[in-house]
């Protein structure tokens, strides 16, 4: 085990999150059991087993590891990746792996692809994955990852199995698809980014930013740059409906016992009971 970048880990749902995001300096999670990881600002040498990546845009603090994670992948003899990727860069972002792939004298394999606000990902087939628009300083995506299973339709209920069978096979669609949203990821952006999608606030895990906490740091101006402030979470108290929220990303300035200090101190009990500062 090589430990060349930090990151924490928790459990919940039955689902493992790990990661590590500080404002400015890098942001990156996985989750094991999906396969999939949000963001490339840093790349932990555990995390290179995971194939597939979701960026959020393309900020250095979120993908500047990109290039490192494509190259290791290829030296352990490993399946190329899948990285959806903002659409408007995927272009450049594949001149960047050229220019290391020159450098390198290395082949940067992926397969890279484009996503827009509301296109869907399938992952399996109990999973898919949805993208929407978030609020920053340039284009910026969030995703929802959901469980989705086939249920009896209402009207069908109390029927013998057989006859419901024969209705199946008579072509007769006796399912309906239910989706339950899982997780949330946001990367980086200001309250309207939630806002303007609620499943976020109904995922059972959101992973979400928390960049400022101060009283006199100006909230207009931190939403004008595409991030929160605690206040803004305290704001939206009652619309959180999520089991776990895991917030990260706080500015640098900030220690950690501090930002402890502000939250226990600010943060209505119903909200942070449920709140895991990653720090």
């Amino acid at each position: 085990m090589v430990d060349n970048a930090p990151f924490l880990s928790c459990h919940h749902a039955g689902l493992t999150v790990e990661g590590y995001s500080r404002a400015a300096v890098q942001s990156y999670w996985r989750i094991p059991e999906m396969k999939i990881g949000f963001d490339l600002g840093g790349q932990p040498w555990d995390f290179m087993g995971t194939p597939t990546w979701f960026v959020s845009h393309t900020h250095l603090d979120h993908v500047a590891s990109l290039p490192v994670y494509v190259a290791r992948r290829r030296m352990m003899r490993m399946e190329p990746p899948t990285l959806y990727v903002p659409a408007y860069a995927v272009e450049d972002l594949r001149r960047l792996l050229l220019v290391f792939q020159r450098l390198d004298r290395g082949r940067m394999l992926c397969d890279m692809r484009g996503v827009n606000a509301g296109d869907e990902i399938e992952l399996s087939r109990d999973h898919v994955v949805t993208a929407f628009a978030t609020t920053h300083t340039i284009p910026s995506l969030g995703f929802v990852v959901w469980d989705r299973r086939l249920k009896l339709k209402e009207e069908y209920h109390g029927l013998p199995g057989e006859q419901i069978r024969d209705l199946r096979l008579s072509g007769v669609a006796v399912t309906r698809e239910v989706r339950t949203p899982l997780l949330a990821y946001t990367g980086d952006t200001n309250p309207a980014g939630l806002d303007a999608y609620p499943p976020v606030y109904e995922a059972k895990i959101l992973i979400t930013e928390l960049s400022f906490i101060r009283p006199n740091h100006r909230r207009e101006k931190i939403h004008k740059f595409g991030h929160m402030h605690l206040d803004d979470f305290i704001e939206r108290a009652d619309r959180f409906q999520n089991e776990l929220i895991i917030c990260a990303h706080l500015s640098t300035r900030y220690h950690p016992n501090e930002v402890k200090r502000v939250v226990e101190a600010k943060m209505p009990p119903r909200l942070r009971d449920r709140i895991r500062l990653w720090l």
